[in-house]
């Protein structure tokens, strides 16, 4: 199933290089694969991937590990954020 998925901010260092410019790439990912799986081969350290929604809905860390997508999903994953 193909699902999109977008990095914000210093988290787009992380994509293929061909990506970082739209800051998403479409993926094929198996229909039992968790939010966790799924974000684990792009080597993002853990303490970076703040804030973390599909389809615009917030995903707690404690349910990222058991949280699976469907076809057309979009996950969106964001660092965190300082401002003043």
């Amino acid at each position: 199933m193909n699902i999109t998925f977008k990095l914000f901010a210093t988290l787009t260092d992380y994509l293929p290089p061909e990506a970082r410019r739209s800051n998403q790439v479409t993926m094929d990912v198996l229909p039992d694969a968790s939010i966790s799986q799924i974000i684990e081969p792009f080597g993002m350290p853990p303490k970076l991937v703040h804030l973390v929604l599909v389809n615009g809905k917030y995903i707690a860390p404690e349910h990222r590990g058991n949280t699976t997508l469907v076809d057309g999903d979009v996950l969106a994953i964001w660092p965190p954020v300082a401002g003043g």
